[in-house]
């Protein structure tokens, strides 16, 4: 059984899935990995027919610890400190820096087909649905504290609160202590030395800690959501879920405190790029909207499903990476298709489930797929028309097949242009031999020279039937494919590597493939 549709099985009762976000930043790619888990946990408690909701917060009451660096500091450094929603925005587009950045992630969750209830953190503490949890955390401080302790071994002074004032003075919520609640009032200090990257400005005094003036420590405040909220499911990262760590400390509080179970948890791993974590804050890594700009919506949400939730995912938006995407969900439409013909009936098998839940709504619509290496191929050839090729290589083609054709050529055209780099670019040398040909040796240049005899009666100039011939030249010959295929990219590309040798002949004229390799055995 698919992951989700387990979760389903073992829920009883009205379920609550939760999500959050803090918008530090552009919201990287790596961020909706947890937004399409807890969708797809939505979506396989409606399908269980089980009551659902799917809610979905904004941390803007979050303090902005850092200036993006595509951002200017000069404009945003005297900000450092304050609750993302009281910094400015970047643009007039939104009303403040939390709105703007959450704006542009909200607009992939359309384009991805998510919708759950949104819902401001500071629309929680500035109407006073957080008032009661406020006041219940302060009186029982000294319950936190051991939390605190017992699973973090992290040991808080004793005239430590949980709670942090926005400063009446200088507006900064980073900097403030709290070491007094008198059941109307916290007592705080804006300490200059509180934090490592932001000065508070010394100010101290009385304050009601009520009706937004203030913010609990989020472990805390995770907590207080979770009640608030009624959630019952919310999963969290891999740096949240360990021992001892983030998650562990707010289930404590959360048994200690309010004497109740915490919502269903299982961690999920991280989407790494090249081997390191993404960051919205530092900028490192694709942004959501980056990627929602290259991949189509099914696409990219199959990124993130064809991977189990507990199984890191190393992305990276290069030539093998982004076309093994594509021809591992291709494999999956053919199996559905396959599936489908059979008359089988029934629930699909698991290896489909991540192909369906990938879906925008609630059926896959099969259609033909075409290979995305081979259109970036084509996509580089002068002069040659696309739809045409196209329609030599495929049995005839639907109204549908036809979208989807033409969102993969948006796809070629955006990879090229934004992330080919230029080793993966195919650069035909037509005028002239490339340089590297007049290296090969004679063992490659034997090898042109049978293969070139070879083409010589080719009937059908199409790529399978090329491939098969490059093939069988090499076995013919005894020569190693690692030998044999750099003499041809050499001969046409000036470089070692390229696309499908078979494919890239077949999109050359036959005339001109033959000559060039004839100029290629010819030289000294």
């Amino acid at each position: 059984m698919f992951w989700a549709d387990q979760i389903a099985k073992d829920a009883q009762g009205e379920q609550i899935v939760n999500d959050s976000k803090t918008p530090s930043g552009r919201v990287h790619v790596g961020s909706l990995r947890g937004v399409v888990i807890h969708d797809v946990i939505y979506r396989a408690l409606k399908h269980a027919q089980k009551p659902v909701k799917f809610l979905y917060g904004v941390d803007d009451y979050d303090a902005l610890d850092t200036v993006p660096r595509y951002l200017n500091p000069e404009q945003f450094k005297p900000y450092l400190g304050y609750p993302l929603c009281n910094v400015p925005s970047p643009e007039e587009t939104a009303s403040d820096y939390a709105k703007y950045f959450m704006g542009e992630f909200l607009q992939v969750f359309d384009y991805l087909g998510v919708k759950p209830q949104i819902y401001y953190l500071r629309d929680l503490y500035r109407t006073g649905q957080l008032n009661p949890y406020i006041d219940t955390f302060l009186n029982n401080a000294h319950l936190i504290r051991q939390a605190y302790e017992q699973v973090s071994k992290a040991k808080r002074p004793d005239d430590w609160y949980p709670f942090q004032v926005i400063c009446e003075n200088c507006g900064k919520i980073a900097t403030t202590v709290v070491t007094d609640y008198n059941g109307e009032q916290v007592f705080y200090t804006c300490k200059p030395d509180s934090t490592d990257w932001v000065e508070g400005c010394g100010h101290s005094g009385w304050v009601s800690p009520f009706d937004g003036n203030g913010k609990l420590p989020w472990k805390v405040e995770w907590v207080a959501k979770w009640d608030l909220l009624g959630v019952t499911i919310e999963l969290a990262g891999k740096d949240h879920s360990q021992k001892g760590g983030s998650r562990d400390v707010a289930n404590a509080i959360c048994r200690k405190v309010l004497k109740k179970q915490p919502p269903f948890h299982s961690p999920y791993e991280f989407i790494l790029v090249n081997g390191t974590k993404m960051s919205s804050s530092k900028g490192v890594g694709s942004s959501a909207r980056d990627m929602a700009d290259l991949l189509p919506a099914e696409l990219l949400r199959f990124l993130m499903l064809r991977t189990p939730p507990k199984t890191v995912i190393n992305f990276a938006p290069n030539y093998e990476t982004t076309t093994r995407l594509f021809r591992d969900y291709d494999t999956l439409i053919g199996k559905y298709q396959d599936w489908q013909n059979s008359g089988e009936e029934g629930e699909l098998s698991k290896d489909l489930m991540p192909l369906l839940y990938a879906q925008l709504e609630s059926e896959i619509e099969a259609y033909q797929p075409f290979d995305l290496s081979t259109l970036i191929s084509l996509l580089q050839i002068p002069g040659l028309d696309i739809e045409q090729e196209i329609r030599k290589r495929m049995p005839p083609l639907t109204d549908r097949d036809w979208q989807e054709i033409q969102k993969r050529i948006a796809v070629g055209k955006k990879w090229l242009e934004d992330y080919a780099d230029e080793e993966e670019k195919l650069v035909i040398y037509w005028d002239q031999i490339p340089e590297g040909a007049s290296q090969l040796s004679d063992e490659q240049k034997t090898y042109l020279k049978h293969l070139m005899a070879h083409l010589e009666q080719v009937e059908n100039w199409e790529a399978e039937e090329l491939q098969t011939l490059i093939f069988s030249t090499t076995k013919e010959l005894s020569i190693k494919p690692n030998v044999a295929f750099p003499a041809i990219y050499q001969s046409f590309l000036g470089k070692e590597r390229g696309p499908k040798a078979g494919g890239l002949l077949s999109y050359l004229d036959h005339q001109f493939v033959m000559e060039r390799l004839k100029a290629v055995i010819a030289l000294g």
